[in-house]
């Protein structure tokens, strides 16, 4: 596997190796192993599957220590647009992002350590969407940071008419207005 660095530290692009015949492909999507020694030592506890349409966009979302989540997530059909904001606060890159295009094509998988805000919007008509967890869901630490803070700016590459939001995504307060737990 290739693992690439990004300007957030921490974070980082992941190609795996794939291999193609008249059959088809296979690939090594994931090793405790090497994903320890090549990226960082992290044990995953929980996987998630998500389907979603066009325009989609989940996020920005994290979870506040002591529950905080590092997330390896990767595109098993269709294509997104993922994003991880850093949100520590004595970082020099807080409040900046990277984002990558996650394609069933390019099978590149996005790894966003604990610290950081993460989402996706949707750029196919549908995606399935994996990620790996290093520690369980509790919505009492849940946290999340609006998906068009001007602060941030992130460019989602499709209309802004195009996005389509849960209740509670909508709702989500700036980074300004957020205690950075991290």
């Amino acid at each position: 596997m290739n693992v690439i660095k990004t300007k957030l530290e921490g974070v980082v692009i992941i190609e795996p190796q794939v291999f193609f015949d008249q059959r088809g492909y296979f690939f090594e999507s994931f090793s405790q192993q090497r994903f320890n020694e090549q990226v960082a030592p992290t044990v995953f506890v929980q996987d998630n599957e998500s389907k979603s349409t066009y325009g989609v966009l989940r996020g920005l979302h994290f979870q506040k220590p002591p529950f905080a989540q590092s997330k390896l997530v990767r595109v098993v059909k269709g294509s997104v647009l993922d994003v991880a904001v850093d949100l520590r606060k004595d970082a020099p890159t807080f409040g900046q992002y990277e984002a990558v295009l996650l394609t069933e094509e390019n099978k590149r998988q996005f790894f966003i350590p604990q610290g950081f805000a993460h989402g996706f919007v949707v750029l196919s008509p549908e995606a399935i969407f994996q990620y790996k967890c290093d520690n369980y869901y509790a919505p009492q630490s849940e946290g999340s940071v609006r998906w068009n803070d001007p602060s941030i700016a992130i460019d989602w590459q499709l209309p802004l008419e195009s996005v389509l939001l849960s209740d509670k995504d909508q709702k989500a307060p700036l980074l300004s207005e957020i205690t950075s737990p991290f």
